[in-house]
C-alpha cells in the first residue's frame, strides 16, 4: 500500500524531510519495529481514545502500555478506546491497525508521550502494515508541537 494520501499530502504540506521504510507484512507494532530493525523505544504507536468530550490520539513507544489511570489524571477525562469500527471511519484511507501518529493530518488532538520527544529519531506506521516512515527528532518535535505532552505509559 505504501503511504496513506492524508498522510503523504501532510508531510509534504509541512515541508519536512522523511524516508519510507518498506518491511515484511507485520501485524503488530513490535513485529514492526523487529523487522525494520529499529528499536521499538523509536517507534511511535498510535493508540485511538474517547469520551464523551471525542476522541483523542494518544502516541506512545511501541515498547509500552497506555496507563489509563494517568491518562485520566493528567487531563481529567475518562477514556476508553476507540471500536474497530470508529478507526476505520476515522482513518479511512490506513489499514486497520497502522494509524499514523499525526493527529493534525486527521483533524484529531494528540497527547503524545514524554519518552518519544527527546529522541534523535523516529519512526511510525504509513497507513500499512508494511511500510513506516522515518524522521528525525527535530522534525517529530515539530511535528507534534500542537500536541499536548505527558508522562502516561509504561513499558510492557
Amino acid at each position: 500500500m505504501g503511504i496513506a494520501m492524508t498522510l503523504q499530502e501532510y508531510l509534504d504540506w509541512e515541508d519536512l524531510e522523511y524516508d519510507l521504510i518498506r518491511h515484511p507484512y507485520t501485524g503488530s507494532s513490535l513485529y514492526t519495529a523487529q523487522e525494520a530493525h529499529i528499536s521499538g523505544r523509536q517507534l511511535a504507536k498510535s493508540v485511538v481514545v474517547g469520551d464523551e468530550n471525542g476522541y483523542l490520539l494518544a502516541v506512545i513507544p511501541a515498547t509500552n502500555h497506555i496507563e489509563f489511570k494517568w491518562l485520566k489524571q493528567q487531563l481529567n477525562r475518562n477514556f476508553t478506546l476507540a471500536s474497530e469500527d470508529e478507526l476505520t471511519y476515522m482513518f479511512d484511507d490506513c489499514v486497520e491497525g497502522a494509524i499514523p501518529p499525526l493527529g493534525d493530518a486527521y483533524g484529531y488532538e494528540v497527547i503524545v508521550d514524554s519518552a518519544l520527544t527527546t529522541l534523535s529519531d523516529i519512526y511510525f506506521e504509513a497507513g500499512s502494515h508494511t511500510d513506516i516512515v522515518h524522521i528525525s527528532g527535530d522534525s517529530f518535535r515539530t511535528l507534534m508541537s500542537n500536541a499536548l505532552h505527558g508522562v502516561f505509559s509504561k513499558p510492557f
